[in-house]
């Protein structure tokens, strides 16, 4: 277990040098710069102050230079300024964060429970499946932003039930927020059930068929303990291989959902920071949700093997 940890961590900080490198080395190659947008919207700066600005910020100095100048920064704890927001990255990836973990992170929870009770209800009803199965390709097969506009419509503009996007003002309680949140939080569940509904429901189905399941029910078990504590847990490998995919949504943010509900984000905020040409927000922004991805994907590993010996060779 301990070669497997020290090994993936070598991976991963092998991975983050090399997708920093080409992420940097693409913003650069990308037409314009800074300095060009801020021509651009001040036509009055000559070409003497463009020279001075792109020397200030370092822009004349060649690509790899300036990458290896950013990267020893970084690995410093130094993240730089945000030139596109005109304030320090941390300061401005930090809230943006925080928004993009609540609103995800409930939709992610609930469409993983949502999507392993309708998978249960599958394979313990075989009856039902056809039904569960139709949920799950309406809810994935809808586009999020078509479902969204739907639900501001019903519940924002017809029954005035719920706020139609944005977010509650600072101060505000704990229940003024969550109104706030029941749509796009809705939004991202329905979209996101269906791989949990499906995968679980033909891992307990083919878990209900296995011998040992047949034994426990002989010795007297109940139904749920059979399927809560004896085939979930052999289950759990492909459930758990998903949610360690989703873990990178949780960083890396819902871009069309938090643009319908009006909501900022860190989907919005990589667009911005990627066609503004901020390069210190963009690549911390992107090697923060690639980092968070790898280590959901260690996590969900590990948790593999604890849950199946037969993996712990592997």
């Amino acid at each position: 277990m301990l070669r497997l940890v020290g090994a993936r961590l070598v991976q991963i900080a092998v991975t983050l040098v090399a997708l920093s490198f080409c992420a940097y080395g693409l913003i650069g190659l990308m037409p314009g710069d800074p300095i060009d947008l801020a021509i651009a919207a001040d036509p009055r700066l000559s070409a003497e102050d463009a020279a001075r600005l792109r020397a200030l910020h370092g822009l004349d100095r060649p690509l790899l230079a300036r990458y290896g100048a950013w990267a020893g920064m970084v690995l410093s704890g130094e993240f730089g300024f945000s030139r596109l927001f005109a304030q320090p990255a941390a300061a401005v990836l930090w809230p943006a964060l925080g928004s993009t973990l609540v609103l995800l992170g409930a939709a992610l929870a609930i469409a993983a429970a949502v999507g392993v009770g309708l998978g249960a209800l599958a394979a313990l009803r075989p009856r039902l499946a056809p039904a569960v199965d139709a949920v799950a390709v309406i809810g994935q097969s809808a586009p999020s932003f078509w479902l969204g506009m739907l639900l501001i419509i019903l519940f924002a503009v017809r029954l005035g039930w719920l706020p139609a996007g944005g977010s509650a003002e600072a101060g505000a309680g704990a229940g003024e927020a969550l109104r706030f949140l029941v749509l796009p939080v809705a939004t991202l569940a329905i979209a996101n059930l269906a791989a949990y509904a499906r995968h679980s429901a033909a891992a307990l189905g083919a878990a209900l068929r296995e011998p040992w399941i047949r034994s426990a029910r002989a010795r007297g078990a109940p139904e749920r303990v059979v399927l809560w504590r004896h085939a979930l847990p052999n289950a759990a490998v492909p459930i758990l291989t998903i949610a360690a995919l989703d873990a990178g949504a949780l960083v890396s943010g819902a871009l069309v959902t938090e643009t319908v509900f009006a909501r900022p984000g860190m989907g919005k905020l990589i667009y911005d920071a990627v066609m503004g040409n901020d390069y210190n927000l963009a690549l911390l922004a992107l090697l923060l949700a690639a980092l968070v991805t790898m280590l959901a994907t260690l996590a969900a590993d590990l948790a593999q093997r604890a849950l199946d010996p037969r993996l712990r060779d592997a």
